[in-house]
């Protein structure tokens, strides 16, 4: 716990209801909307679409959600699907043709169908209290008045703000420059697209003039889109996976995203005894850095769209599976690379989690991929374009393949925690290709050393990156720490920022009581009352 001698954050609690997200401004949102007669769900979509203005390089309505759902009377956990599709007239084929190995980033050919809306319309009409319209509100003011622009989003307005292109420039650019702290920045062209969201539900995003323009821009690119292809856009229900880990119900949703990755991680950790290990030393980083290089192999080789995947989970997720993984880790040195991924990676996103006076939980995670996704925006409504098409592979037969119609590999995966009896916590880690690992960190800091939620979120993060095969430390570790990992073979780096996020809130079920935790490399908050 906090021990108040020094900087840093306890948890919150609170005995109503608790929204803990990576902007204050959103969390206020989901409690405001608690306020006005909405359950969790209601909340949870409130605030998602606010943080597409707080943090529009993050995410926005030209993105992709996914989401749980923890119903309190039953314990049942419903998951949803949020994510978008190849058009159906574009395949890997096409590209390799132009001499591609690789989904460029940038290109139109990266952009997926966007699911996020359809994925809150189904939300809110399925689990929520309130109508879609009502949801929307707070976003339509914010987008219209502007919203100041916070520390954090300013770092990363500088650093990728480079890469918007075209009508991106035009929408996401003060003057042509990057948006500054304390800048205001405002979208009345997306309040605009969001009021005919809210009178028209979904289908004004899919089927009309924000479709349209969509279209329009996406076409003038050189892209495949169709209107076929937005009119098919609906998000699907998704069986949560679960694993055991020391008594502890690890819970993630199934491919396309990663969270079986996360899943993996933790049966190939709980092979070792962790907690004998110091939380912070070269040990416990280099064993961590070794089950990731593992983990995202197998993850590469596995998951894709949910229809191509599915046959390959029971085996990634069995007993025999991760003892032979764990087998091939040597606690004192790196073990042989395995094949670097091809495929893009991206920084970064944002998760929102929110529990009610009933005690429904939902844990919901939304993204447009890269900063800025592909770049490039709507001309008319300014709705950025995500670029998660980039996450396909161009090579033939792989599970991952490009084709029209397919979901591609993603980093979004939101979580649960549960043990039962005790406690259930939705929560989240982001950072990218981070979160499977930051799924697995967090929940080893929660279990093997006991920590609070606060600070199983604050303590030091590192990843071994599955793209470059480095070793990145945050700055908590230390040069020793980062000498001894570089003497068993690692190739050590500095990130310049925190890696991603976290936000987490812990149902007591016992005393009924909500603990809430919110990361400090983001600017939020978890506000309960």
């Amino acid at each position: 716990m906090h021990h108040y001698s020094g900087p840093g954050r306890s948890v919150a609690f609170a005995t109503g209801a608790m929204c803990a997200t990576s902007h204050p401004l959103a969390a206020m949102t989901a409690l405001d909307i608690l306020k006005a007669g909405g359950n969790a769900v209601d909340a949870a979509v409130a605030g998602a679409v606010v943080l597409g203005f707080c943090e529009p390089m993050m995410c926005g309505l030209g993105g992709d959600v996914f989401a749980m759902v923890r119903d309190p009377k039953t314990g049942a956990i419903f998951g949803l699907n949020g994510s978008g599709r190849a058009p159906m007239a574009l395949d890997a084929s096409m590209l390799r043709e132009e001499g591609l190995s690789a989904v460029p980033v940038d290109s139109v050919h990266s952009v997926t169908v966007p699911g996020a809306i359809d994925a809150f319309d189904r939300l809110v009409h399925t689990h929520g209290r309130l109508d879609l319209g009502t949801v929307l509100q707070p976003a339509i003011r914010y987008a219209e008045t502007g919203v100041p622009v916070c520390h954090r989003s300013a770092l990363d307005w500088a650093e990728f703000g480079p890469r918007l292109q075209g009508s991106g420039r035009d929408h996401y650019l003060k003057q042509g420059e990057p948006y500054a702290a304390g800048n205001i920045f405002a979208s009345p062209a997306q309040a605009e697209a969001l009021r005919l969201i809210a009178r028209h539900g979904r289908d004004a995003f899919y089927a009309g003039e924000v479709m349209e323009d969509i279209l329009d821009t996406l076409r003038a690119a050189g892209g495949r889109h169709t209107a076929e292809d937005f009119a098919a856009t609906a998000a699907t229900e998704a069986e949560p996976l679960l694993t055991d880990y020391r008594g502890h119900n690890l819970v993630e949703l199934p491919p396309n995203g990663q969270g079986a990755t996360a899943l993996l991680l933790a049966n190939i950790l709980k092979r070792f005894d962790i907690s004998r290990l110091d939380p912070n030393g070269a040990e416990r980083v280099h064993l961590e850095a070794e089950a990731t290089r593992l983990a995202y192999g197998a993850r590469n080789r596995f998951i894709g769209d949910p229809e191509a995947a599915s046959e390959h989970i029971e085996h990634m997720l069995s007993d025999e599976t991760a003892d032979a993984l764990a087998a091939l880790i040597d606690p004192r040195r790196v073990s042989p690379d395995i094949n670097r991924r091809a495929e893009a990676v991206h920084r970064d996103t944002v998760f929102i989690c929110v529990v009610d006076e009933d005690r429904l939980a939902v844990s919901l995670i939304y993204s447009t991929f890269w900063p800025f996704g592909s770049g490039m925006a709507s001309r008319r409504f300014g709705i950025s374009f995500q670029n998660r098409g980039a996450g396909f592979s161009l090579q033939a037969g792989h599970v991952n393949e490009l084709k029209g119609g397919r979901r591609p590999l993603h980093t979004l995966i939101p979580g649960f925690l549960e043990k039962q009896d005790a406690y259930a916590m939705p929560f989240g880690v982001m950072g990218g290709p981070y979160q499977a690992t930051g799924h697995a960190h967090f929940l080893s800091n929660l279990v093997d050393f006991g920590m609070d939620i606060q600070e199983a979120i604050d303590s030091p993060r590192s990843f071994l990156d599955p793209a470059t095969g480095a070793l990145s430390l945050e700055q908590g570790f230390g040069d020793e720490i980062a000498s001894k990992l570089t003497e068993m073979g690692h190739e050590v780096t500095c990130p310049r920022i925190g890696m991603g996020g976290a936000q987490a809130i812990r149902i007591d079920l016992a005393r009924n009581v909500l603990e809430g935790g919110s990361d400090p490399r983001k600017d939020g908050a978890a506000l309960g009352f």
